[in-house]
């Protein structure tokens, strides 16, 4: 808990700092509103701070994307949880559930 806290604090001066460093007037970005992605699929992943973060898309050149699914870390984490638990005793499984951090709202979808 703590270290993300910290990491908490960390990011808000970054914050600051990257703030105090744009010039004064407008900061809009003319960016259209509808980007039309090109007909096919795509997988595309990053490092999230719980695992990997997945995103699957395809499109049929229409303006909402044919299926468009996303690979949450928790879910991955989740499943994992079975195994972790050979081995250690009943009562441990609240303490390795709270260790892996798991977020319902990203399982639950």
């Amino acid at each position: 808990y703590r270290v993300r806290v910290e990491e908490m604090r960390q990011s808000l001066r970054i914050i600051k700092q990257a703030m105090e460093q744009i010039p004064p007037g407008e900061i809009r970005a003319k960016v259209p509103h509808l980007v039309r992605p090109p007909v096919g699929e795509a997988y595309a992943h990053t490092e999230a701070p719980k695992g990997e973060l997945g995103f699957y898309l395809v499109s049929d050149n229409s303006i909402a994307p044919y299926r468009c699914h996303i690979r949450a870390p928790s879910l991955m984490n989740l499943t994992a949880l079975r195994d972790m638990m050979i081995g250690w005793k009943v009562q441990d499984a609240i303490i390795i559930f709270g260790s892996i951090d798991i977020t319902m709202g990203e399982v639950d979808r």
